[in-house]
C-alpha cells in the first residue's frame, strides 16, 4: 500500500509537471551549519544527492557553514536561508533573555543523543569532571551553542566555569586535536565522532560524558524560521524525508557514502593510503549512525523525533546548572513532531537495497 502511495504521487508530480510546461524548477534549499561538516555527518548529504533522493523531492541543495550557533541563527531568523541546523541551548536561552524569542521552530530532531563530552590524554591524570579543577578546555569557537551544555554538565560535578574551570578557543577538528596534544589544553569538550577521528589518528584519550540526565535531550537538529514552518510544511517535509534516507543508506553503505563524499569534496579525499582511510571513515560513519539511529539498548529510533519528556528534563537540569534563569519553557512551541510521520513515509527497506546495490 505505501508504495501504491508513492507511486500515485509520483504520477500525480509528474503530470502536474506536464501540464506546467516545465515551467516550474526545484526549489532551492540552503542549510546553515555551526561547524563544518566532516565525513560521519556531511556523507548522508552526499548520499541523498548521489542516489536521487533531493532530485526526486524536486530540491536543490546547498550547505553553509557559520562560526557556531550564535552566528548562525541569525541568518535563520533573518530569513537569509532555508534552514539551520543548531543546537537547542541558545533558541531556548531566547525565551529568557528578550521579549521577542527567536521566531524559529525545531523539526528534526537530528542528534536524538548528547553526543558532546569531554576527552583528555589517556596516560594523564584526568578521570572524572571533577578533576577539572583548575583545567582549560578547549572548544571550536567561543560562539559554540554547545557551550551551556558542557558547563552545566562541569557544575553538575561541583565546578564553577569561569572561575575554575577555563573555556578556550582552538578551533575545530585537526586545530583541537594539536591544542590536546601539545597540553595547550587540558581537554576538549568535543562531539564523540570528532573524538572518534582524534583516536583514529593514533592519539589515545580517556573520555568523560555528561551525567545522565543529559543524555537525551536535544542537540542538533533541523530548524525553520515560524513563518516557513507555517507556510511550507512540504518543503521542510520534502528536505527532511530525503536527509533521512541519506542517512539509511548511509547506514547499509556506509563504504559508498564515504566515497560520495568523497566525490563531493574532493579535497577531502586522502592523497595516499586510500584504501586504509575508506575503512576508517567507514567506520566513523557507522558509529555514528548507530548512535543517531538506535538507542543505547540497540533499538530502532524513529527519525527525526523528539523526546519532549527528556527534554523537558534537560532543561530543569540545565536550570538547576544555573544555566537558564527558569525551567518554564514553551517546549512545544519550540520543538515539534507533528512533521515526523510525512517525513518518515517512505520505503526503507528499498533505500537499503538500493544502496546496496552501490559500489
Amino acid at each position: 500500500m505505501k508504495n501504491i502511495r508513492h507511486l500515485l504521487r509520483a504520477a500525480c508530480c509528474a503530470a502536474l509537471g506536464l501540464a506546467a510546461g516545465g515551467a516550474h524548477g526545484a526549489d532551492d534549499v540552503t542549510v546553515a551549519l555551526a561547524i563544518p561538516p566532516a565525513v560521519h555527518d556531511g556523507a548522508p548529504y552526499a548520499a541523498a544527492e548521489a542516489l536521487g533522493f533531493f532530485k526526486q523531492e524536486d530540491l536543490n541543495v546547498r550547505t553553509i557553514v557559520f562560526q557556531g550557533a550564535g552566528a548562525l541563527l541569525p541568518q535563520v531568523a533573518n530569513k537569509r536561508v532555508t534552514l539551520g541546523y543548531p543546537t537547542s541551548e541558545p533558541v531556548i536561552s531566547s525565551y529568557f533573555n528578550s521579549k521577542n524569542p527567536l521566531p524559529l521552530r525545531y523539526f528534526y530532531n537530528g542528534v536524538p543523543t548528547n553526543t558532546m563530552e569531554f576527552a583528555v590524554l589517556a596516560d594523564g591524570p584526568i578521570q572524572s569532571l571533577a578533576d577539572l579543577e583548575g583545567k582549560t578546555v578547549g572548544v571550536g569557537a567561543l560562539t559554540w551553542g554547545t557551550i551551556p551544555g558542557g558547563r552545566a554538565a562541569l557544575r553538575t560535578a561541583g565546578l564553577q566555569p569561569g572561575q575554575n574551570v577555563e573555556y578556550v578557543a582552538v578551533g575545530a577538528l585537526a586545530a583541537g586535536f594539536q591544542a590536546l596534544r601539545t597540553g595547550q589544553v587540558d581537554a576538549l569538550n568535543f562531539n564523540s565522532s570528532w573524538h572518534d577521528m582524534l583516536e583514529m589518528s593514533g592519539t589515545k584519550i580517556r573520555r568523560i560524558g555528561y551525567p545522565a540526565v543529559f543524555s537525551e535531550t536535544a542537540g542538533n537538529g533541523f530548524i525553520a524560521h515560524q513563518d516557513t514552518y507555517r507556510d511550507q510544511p512540504d518543503l521542510l517535509v520534502r528536505f527532511a524525508r530525503a536527509y533521512t534516507k541519506g542517512q539509511i543508506a548511509c547506514e547499509a553503505n556506509p563504504r559508498f557514502c564515504v566515497q560520495a563524499y568523497w566525490r563531493a569534496h574532493p579535497e577531502t579525499r586522502p592523497a595516499q593510503n586510500e584504501a586504509a582511510e575508506l575503512e576508517k571513515n567507514s567506520t566513523l560513519l557507522a558509529r555514528r549512525l548507530a548512535r543517531v539511529l538506535h538507542k543505547p539498548d540497540g533499538t530502532a529510533r524513529v527519525p527525526g523525533q523528539y523526546d519532549i519528556a527528556a527534554i523537558r528534563a534537560g532543561i530543569e537540569a540545565m536550570h538547576a546548572a544555573g544555566e537558564y534563569p527558569s525551567a518554564e519553557v514553551p517546549v512545544e512551541a519550540i520543538f515539534s513532531n507533528d512533521l515526523i510521520a510525512q517525513i518518515n513515509d517512505f520505503d526503507a527497506q528499498a533505500v537499503r537495497a538500493q544502496a546496496k546495490e552501490q559500489q
